[in-house]
């Protein structure tokens, strides 16, 4: 039972200064805002603010090299929202004499940085390729008010840039967004808002996933079927992967782009400077192909189009028909888009048809392979050839990696950094993307009014925090890390506007990652700028998620007491809370250090800015029980990215989340049993302990095979005292409570409980073959 504080209590806190932890604690402003910040997102290398401003008014002129080539493309974004904003056009010419003048200056040896000179009477941009130009206008745009990045007309002028001097180049010469299209498609217009976002925040490469085991979404005119069958699905799962039994909706669904529209919007990517990454998945994620043209798959089976997340057994046969198939595609589709690179997926391809096809089983003897990851490779390097005959660089998910990769693949490094470190160190490119900092189909915050998402928690702050270029890689290799990328899958984002909450802020956080050199990376300045941002965002028409403004709550655990300390993202705020449950208002107590915990509670906040609350509140409830903050060991300890929290998450009052298993109070243990030992501090009498597990089974993640507590009065000698082996007998939805009641009251100062991990996952399941996880949480001893 929650137990209620009155208000006099919550003032008390303050005034007798208690704090178990004061080292912790942080100082937040009580009201408004700070300063007036250039808030340019991604930050450039060096700005420099003078006095005064340049006025742009009707009859501004625009004047570009007269030497062709894309100048006029440079600008044409530029013109394009003014007149949009504003109903008036900007004239471009060639000249130097006009009021904003492009001029090519051969000494930027980045051919995407420029020099932007904005004066009283005349702008200045310098760039030695005219993309560099391009990004200086994009710049300039937001050195305007947000109104301009409307199409509505709501600005009007004269506008009025602030004279200042800027010199900027990007850090990696990588700087991605992908977008899946595969499980949920979205149309020519939502794609090219898409690119027009990527376009202000200055990436330059769209990584468009095309193909999945959920619906094929590229027009192929040899192979017409692929559209006509692959390209829709019978209907479509509702609820999450893991919510059993599985519920649909009924409804056909599905789509595609004719190679005409994809023409279109790569000449859209183009104009803004963005080359286009197709993705076509192989060998596995291939279901829609395979139930347009059965004769590809190991089993000549026929099939749906996958109606269900996850990934399908179905995958490509190594047949000649098969490549055949693929050589075709691949000429298709590679003379759609003319950059470099071709992505061929390589990820998560289950062996077992090829395991049970004698076709496989002999091509893998004929061609001297060790085993099916060895006929993945050959794979690979099948198509690899096919590519480079075309002009094309292979990119592939680190799985390519497995039974020896492609000579001149390029790797993306999803499964954390590991695959892109042993992929550098041979030689290879390698474009970041681990999962931790890099899937914005991710939970971005705690609350529970948040949209279905696939699971996992990314906060923006964590985005930010990401460093593709990991330390452990060799000083020589590190020229081979060409960037990184933020990847957006749609399971669970079936809309444009979906889509784009999932995406900015932070986008917005990755684009400075990506284009700001380290040491000029600062999240508290990035949080100022962030925060007029959000205008220039709501202007193009979006509706970007607010969870920036959310606080967090730590729960701090030493010496059998707890103690709670509140932060947020944004300066000059203040975080008010309450203790009784109730919702905080502008009178609520605000937040200065943090709160002692000695009882059970509801603790609630929010932030305000002005007396005005933005985000939503965060919710911590704490269940006092014997174990609270006593000491703890782990025999094994937690992978590091699930770990943060340390061993004391498992005994300081929290429960974690019913539905993310990313947040602090989850333990996550990758192929490792759980045994933790707790000490009481004394003999307590022990009448029933509760363990909480998590499971979702699509992220690899399942319940212990069976759990056990064991007692002792002096930590050496232990006798059991209960175990139980049907784990999700108690689940409610992903979370089961495991109870061990001891036959008799127990008398004990050391308690061990060990949860043995599944093991390997089984067949037919994301993963299969790979350790699972095991995601541990509160410990409560009554």
């Amino acid at each position: 039972m929650i137990r209620k504080l009155k208000f006099i209590q919550v003032i008390l806190f303050f005034l007798a200064g208690s704090c178990l932890f004061t080292a912790c604690r942080p100082v937040q402003e009580t009201t408004g805002t700070e300063g007036d910040p250039i808030a340019l997102i991604p930050q450039p290398k060096k700005v420099e603010k003078g006095a005064g401003y340049f006025s742009l008014k009707e009859g501004t002129t625009i004047g570009i090299p007269a030497t062709g080539g894309a100048w006029d493309s440079a600008a044409a974004p530029f013109v394009k929202h003014i007149e949009d904003a504003t109903g008036s056009t900007l004239r471009v010419m060639p000249s130097r004499e006009a009021d904003i003048v492009v001029v090519i200056d051969e000494s930027i040896e980045n051919d995407e940085g420029y020099r932007l000179s904005v004066g009283k009477d005349k702008i200045r941009i310098s760039a030695s390729r005219e993309k560099g130009a391009f990004y200086a206008f994009q710049t300039l745009l937001q050195l305007l008010p947000a109104e301009v990045f409307s199409d509505q007309g709501q600005a009007a002028l004269p506008l009025t840039l602030p004279v200042m001097e800027i010199e900027d180049a990007p850090r990696f010469a990588y700087r991605g967004m992908h977008l899946d299209v595969g499980r949920h498609f979205f149309n020519v217009d939502e794609v090219k808002h898409f690119i027009d976002l990527m376009a202000m925040h200055k990436y330059n490469t769209f990584h468009w996933h095309l193909t999945e085991d959920q619906g094929w979404r590229i027009e192929i005119k040899q192979y017409p079927k692929l559209a006509e069958i692959g390209g829709f699905r019978n209907q479509t799962l509702v609820g999450h992967y893991s919510e059993q039994p599985h519920q649909f909706d009924g409804k056909r669904y599905g789509g595609f782009y004719t190679q005409e529209e994809v023409k279109d919007i790569v000449a859209y990517a183009q104009d803004r400077f963005i080359t286009i990454v197709p993705e076509i998945e192989l060998p596995g994620h291939a279901q829609a192909a395979i139930a347009a043209y059965p004769e590809l798959g190991c089993t000549n089976e026929s099939l749906e189009v996958m109606t269900v997340w996850g990934v399908s057994d179905n995958v490509y046969c190594p047949t000649e028909n098969t490549f055949t198939f693929l050589e075709n595609v691949i000429d298709e589709v590679a003379d759609l888009f003319p950059g470099q690179y071709f992505h061929i997926g390589g990820d998560e391809c289950p062996k077992k048809q090829w395991e049970e096809s004698d076709f496989c089983q002999q091509l893998i003897r004929e061609k001297g392979l060790k085993d099916e990851h060895g006929l993945q490779s050959y794979f690979i390097q099948r198509i690899e050839k096919v590519l480079n005959a075309k002009g094309k660089r292979l990119i592939g998910w680190d799985e390519i990696l497995e039974g020896g990769l492609a000579p001149n693949a390029t790797v993306m490094s999803w499964r954390g950094m590991s695959g892109g470190i042993q992929a550098a160190e041979e030689g290879h490119d390698v474009i970041m993307t681990p999962t931790d900092y890099c899937y914005f189909d991710y939970y971005q915050s705690k609350s529970p009014n948040e949209p279905l998402a696939i699971g996992g928690f990314l906060p923006i702050e964590k985005v930010y925090s990401f460093e593709p270029v990991p330390a452990e890689l060799s000083e020589d290799k590190r020229q081979h890390i060409i960037g990184a990328q933020a990847n957006i899958w749609t399971e669970y984002i079936p809309t444009a506007s979906h889509l784009f909450y999932m995406e900015y802020p932070r986008a917005s956080a990755m684009s400075e990652v990506l284009w700001t050199d380290p040491g000029q990376r600062d999240f508290r300045d990035f949080s100022k700028r962030l925060i007029p941002h959000f205008a220039r965002l709501e202007a193009m028409d979006i509706n970007p998620a607010y969870a920036f403004f959310d606080p967090a709550g730590t729960f701090l655990a030493k010496d059998g007491q707890v103690a709670v300390a509140l932060t947020n993202n944004v300066p000059g705020s203040a975080i008010r809370f309450t203790l009784d449950g109730t919702a905080p208002t502008a009178q609520s107590p605000a937040y200065d250090q943090p709160i002692d915990i000695r009882e059970t509670l509801a603790i609630k906040a929010a932030t305000f800015v002005n007396n005005e609350q933005k985000g939503s509140s965060w919710d911590g409830y704490v269940q006092w029980h014997q174990a609270v903050g006593k000491a703890i060991t782990l025999q094994q300890q937690p992978a590091e990215k699930y770990g943060t929290g340390g061993a004391e998450t498992l005994i300081n009052g929290v429960l974690g989340s019913d539905q993310r298993f990313g947040d602090k109070e989850w333990l996550g243990f990758e192929g490792k049993d759980l045994e933790a030992v707790i000490d009481l501090g004394e003999m307590m009498t022990i009448r029933q302990v509760n363990c909480r597990f998590f499971e979702e089974r699509n992220a690899w993640i399942f319940f212990p095979a069976e759990v056990l507590l064991e007692v002792s009065a002096d930590g050496k000698t232990y006798r059991s005292a209960g175990k139980l082996d049907d784990i999700g007998a108690n689940r409610t939805d992903k979370v089961a409570t495991v109870t061990l009641t001891p036959d008799q009251e127990t008398t004990a100062r050391y308690l061990k409980v060990t949860a043995k991990n599944h093991g390997l996952i089984p067949e037919g399941y994301a993963g299969a073959g790979y350790p699972a996880w095991l995601f541990a949480g509160e410990i409560v001893v009554n």
